[in-house]
């Protein structure tokens, strides 16, 4: 890698880039689902996109996450932002995951992996209609819990706009294809000789298998490298190369944001009542 000088000016700055795209996107479906309970500027949406991410560096799958965009937020909004925002997560928890599945179904055939492709459809078919039941069980009635009807909660989501939604997913859909390039792209600057539908596979699967996981913050480096350490050893890739790839991809897309976002936390003023 030393010997290629791989990493000069111009592929840092093309990294850097692409990590830009891929903040500028989430913080443009966050801006346009967020538009449902109240209009914010781009600038709004990033300062809480980059600052919530700064909250919630020590909390399990980012859950802190929830609270601290809320906040930024009238009381009279926090709940209905709640919501918001386990639909943004949801929206691209979904393109993880059908990305995901067909990665690994497309591996388990070309590494003739131990993976039934017709007991995992069955597997798959179960829990879609499962979701379905709870979904329709969910629409038909009113369970109250401590007092706090479900039915606002129903009208919420079942009546939130589905224009808001299909860009919320075209924006999730962008961020995925970026930063699994960039993963790609990193590949390729350690001299890793592979096509990108190939790699894609690999990508999209180790992307999938730690989405899955339940991690902190700290540790999402150590459970995203100890599923790519297992993935990649089909293709004989050497291990620091995968490791210092995984770590490159955090640096690059959490911790610098993370960084950026402190200085946000650290000028958090709670909204007046004229603000959003």
């Amino acid at each position: 890698m030393s010997k290629n000088k791989a990493f000069t000016i111009n592929t840092v700055v093309f990294l850097m880039s692409l990590t830009c795209f891929n903040w500028f996107f989430e913080i443009l479906k966050w801006r346009q689902l967020v538009s449902a309970v109240q209009k914010i500027s781009f600038k709004k949406s990033l300062e809480q996109c980059l600052g919530s991410l700064t909250v919630s560096l020590f909390t399990p799958n980012r859950i802190g996450e929830y609270g601290a965009k809320a906040l930024y937020f009238r009381s009279t909004f926090r709940k209905r932002v709640l919501l918001i925002n386990v639909i943004n997560n949801l929206i691209q928890m979904l393109i993880t995951v059908i990305f995901g599945l067909i990665g690994m179904l497309l591996l388990s055939q070309s590494q003739n992996l131990q993976i039934n492709g017709l007991k995992f459809i069955k597997i798959l078919l179960i829990g879609i209609s499962f979701c379905t039941l709870i979904i329709l069980i969910f629409r038909k009635t009113n369970i109250k819990i401590r007092g706090f009807s479900l039915e606002s909660l129903k009208l919420f989501l079942f009546k939130f706009p589905k224009k808001i939604i299909t860009l919320g997913l075209l924006f999730s859909l962008f961020r995925y294809l970026i930063f699994s390039f960039q993963f790609f792209y990193l590949l390729l600057l350690f001299g890793v000789e592979i096509g990108y539908l190939e790699a894609m596979k690999f990508i999209t699967s180790m992307y999938f298998l730690a989405s899955i996981i339940p991690s902190i913050f700290l540790f999402d480096v150590v459970i995203k490298g100890s599923v790519a350490l297992y993935l990649f050893s089909l293709l004989g890739i050497n291990e620091l190369v995968i490791l210092s790839i995984v770590t490159c991809m955090w640096i690059l897309n959490f911790v610098t944001p993370s960084i950026i976002g402190s200085f946000y936390v650290l000028h958090f003023k709670f909204p007046k009542n004229k603000d959003c």
